[in-house]
Formats: C-alpha cells, structure tokens, sequence
C-alpha cells in the first residue's frame, strides 16, 4: 500500500463502529474483545494466494495489511487505551520484497488507534491487557489457531494467581454483536456499495456488447474481470459464473470453455469487490442477441418473479415476503407453460405447498449484501418464540440492511417438460438496499428487461459490422 496514493481513511468512520462495540460491551459486563484479520493462505511452494483482509477486522479498523489483531478493551480504565492494534512493525528489508508497511505507530496516528504494538509483542502483551478483566469476547471456534493463542493467554495470566492475578471467567462469542451491527449498512458503506454496483452493472454490459454465438465463456468471463480493474475494483467478489446453454442450469458453474451456440442463453452471475465491499449481479441474455420465443416465455416470467419481489423488499416486510412474492410468479409461471401439468394441482398454493416448482427453482430468491457476498446477519429473530413448526420467526426488513434478488428457472432436458424449454436456465439478480418507503436497486445500470438487452446487443453488433 502506497500512503501517498491511497484514499484518505475514513477514520472517524472505524472509530465510531470501534466505540459502538466497546459501549455493547461495557453495557453487558465489560471486558477484552479480540479481533484478528485473516492469515495469509500459501497457493503453492513460495507463492501466495492473493491476501484477502478479514471482514470483521476491516469492519473495524480499516486495515488491511497481514498478520493484525485488533483488541478492544471495555474494560480499561480513563487513561488507559481502550483500542490496541497490533501489526507488523517497520522492516526496510522486507518492504524492499512486499511493500510499504505502516507499523505500529503509523498505524496509529492513520487509524486513530489508542495504541499499538508489533505484531511480535502479542504474546507478551494479551496477557497483560486481559488480566483482571471479567470477560473475553472472540469468534469462539472460528479459528483452530486463534482458539490455541487465547488459551495459552489465559494460562499466562492463571499462572499468576498467587500473586492476585486472575484470568477472564468467562468467554463470549463476539460475532453476534458485529454481524447485528453489519446487517445495518451506513452511509460510508452504501456510497461504496453504490459505487460497486455502477462498476459491476458496467462489466455486465461489455459482456453483453462483445457476445456473439462462437465466442467462450472464458472470453466473456475476461471482459468482466477487466472491467472490474480499469474502474478501481481490487477483485471479483466471487467466483464468476459465465455459463453458456445448458450449463446455465448449474447453478454455481464455473467459467469455463464452452462455445455458446447461436441459440443459447448465456448466463452470468459476476460481480466486483470494492473497497471491502461486494456487489452480485446475475443477467441472462441470448448469445444471438435475440430471445427465441420459449427463451422469451420463460424470460418474461422470472423478470415478473423478481419485479415482484422487489416490490415485497420493503420496510416491514419480512425477509421471506420476496421469497415467496417471487414463488407463486414462478409457480403460476410454470403451470402457464405446461412444465408443470395443470391437472396435477388446484392451483399455485398446492404447487407452493407441495414444493412441486422445486425441481425448477431450488434456491431462495435472496441473502443479505455486504463486506461478503453471502454475508453475516441473521434471517430469523434470535430469541423469538418459534411458531407451530418449531422455526423462529423470519427477521423483519428495515431501512440500511442490503439484500439480493434473485429468482430463477432452471429446466433441463426431461421427458416430463415440453422439448422447446430443455436446457434453458434464466436468473436475474440485483442488489437492494431497503429505505424508508420501499427498497433502492444499485445495480440497475445495465438492462434488465428482454427489449432493452436485445437493443444493447443489436446495437453492438451494428457498431462492431
């Protein structure tokens, strides 16, 4: 990280969440939470996977260099620091190999730390800092190598009994206090996510604009992955899905080296990561340029499915009300075209009932957007008392929570199913933020309505003649 070209911090930002967590914690008893980023991961021999931060550590900190840990002490008297980085101290040698380090100090005038420390202090230092403290707070069992350090800090300071010291007594999971506080995004990190979702839209066009049948799926795949990096984006969020006819079907299939045909559907679920955060786009679009009329069938039904389930994503909504919004669209959907036989069922709340739609679409319609694309949070109240069937209730949509939408119909080859829709499988998804009336779409810069897509890539093909 260069310090003189890198955006300015949002310090103000990090040390208020760090205050919202100290604040919980002291309201609860007090205590030491502790907070480590993620370890390097070796790909191969002396190569490096590319580093990825950890989410709950970045939440916190902004930091985003290797081998950190964030202590936050509710417990520390009014002189004593309360936020304590430790990272890796200032090396000449090995900057000349990997790059600009901060250091401890540097690290804490950037990022408003109380204190800091080399990363090679911890262990002298933990067990300073929890002695006499009444709790710890850490993602219990998230990590085989962190559960051992906290142990052998608690042993360091239990070993010092007889001289008045006492260790934690108890040892609560952090991770239900950061994910409630990252379920509900701020205005730092919807102007990021915003910004993700214009890149990510971006990338979804070019991909459209350059399709045509012969082209590979991994030629479709690098128009997004470059789109993605000539806009500031450090990666794809996930792993891109660019599938190409009847591989649209497999709902996490891989890019890969097919040949779209002319009269495939391409299928591309991709977006980027930006500043920490992801975005998740799916579009699917014909290969020719032109929906064949049962692609258009089905196309126009899951456009209906997910119309109405944005419509659903509102404030007081439950988090299943899209869901199930999106499966009678798709139920009756599937009735209409005879892939479900009509005499069969008495109507769309026998097939829902019946889950006979399942075999067609096997996912639910959303999940919660963040720091990860599947990110943290829970969907049902914790703590409710659980309706008839046992299962607590589902969680209920408010303002700052962001959420994809995302139906689909996936219809592979079955004597059971009409032979015009073998091999056809359709997802749209866009992200959502919920607002005081309804819900914002942040992803809506590239088209997502059959005439609009067909009109994008006609015009491409017109201009590339």
């Amino acid at each position: 990280m260069n310090p003189l070209t890198e955006p300015q911090i949002a310090v103000d930002v990090y040390r208020k969440r760090r205050e919202r967590v100290l604040a919980t914690l002291r309201a609860n008893g007090g205590g030491v939470a502790i907070v480590p980023t993620a370890p390097e991961a070796l790909r191969n021999r002396d190569a490096d996977y590319p580093y990825r931060h950890d989410s709950y550590f970045y939440y916190l900190t902004g930091f985003t260099e290797p081998e950190a840990l964030l202590v936050l002490d509710a417990s520390a008297g009014p002189d004593a620091p309360a936020s304590i980085l430790f990272c890796r101290a200032k090396n000449v040698e090995r900057e000349t190999w990997e790059g600009f380090r901060f250091g401890p100090e540097g690290a804490r005038k950037a990022f408003g730390f109380d204190a800091a420390f080399a990363f090679d202090e911890i262990d002298a230092q933990l067990p300073r800092v929890i002695a006499n403290r009444p709790a710890l707070h850490y993602a219990l069992g998230a990590s085989a190598a962190l559960d051992g350090q906290v142990r052998g800090w608690l042993e360091a300071v239990r070993a010092q009994g007889r001289s008045g010291v006492s260790a934690p007594a108890a040892v609560h999971d952090l991770l239900p206090v950061l994910d409630e506080m990252r379920l509900f995004k701020d205005a730092h990190e919807l102007a990021i996510m915003r910004r993700a979702g214009r890149i990510s839209a971006g990338a979804h066009r070019r991909a459209m604009a350059a399709c045509r049948p012969g082209v590979r799926e991994y030629e479709l795949e690098a128009e997004l992955l470059y789109t993605f990096r000539k806009h500031g984006a450090q990666a794809p969020a996930y792993g891109s899905i660019v599938a190409a006819g009847a591989n649209a079907c497999v709902l996490h299939y891989p890019a890969g080296n097919a040949i779209a045909q002319e009269n495939d559907l391409i299928l591309i679920d991709a977006a980027c990561e930006l500043d920490g955060y992801a975005s998740d786009i799916t579009r699917t679009f014909p290969a020719s340029g032109k929906f064949t009329p049962a692609q258009r069938e089905l196309y126009d039904i899951v456009h209906a499915a997910q119309q109405a389930a944005i419509d659903a994503t509102r404030p007081g909504a439950t988090f299943d009300a899209p869901h199930q919004a999106a499966l009678r669209v798709l139920s009756q959907g599937l009735l209409d075209t005879g892939i479900l036989e009509r005499g069969l069922f008495a109507g769309v709340d026998e097939v829902i009932a019946e889950r006979a739609y399942a075999p067609f679409y096997m996912h639910r319609t959303g999940h919660w957007l963040g720091m990860d694309v599947h990110d943290c949070g829970d969907y049902r109240e914790r703590g409710a008392p659980p309706d008839e069937t046992g299962a607590l209730p589902w969680r209920t949509l408010q303002p700052s929570m962001t959420l994809t939408v995302e139906p689909g119909l996936y219809i592979r080859a079955s004597d059971k199913v009409p032979e015009r829709y073998w091999n056809i499988g359709i997802r749209i998804e866009d992200d959502a933020v919920v607002t005081e009336t309804g819900c914002e779409l942040l992803t809506r810069d590239v088209p997502v309505k059959a005439d609009e897509i067909e009109a994008l890539m006609q015009a491409a093909q017109v201009g590339a003649a």
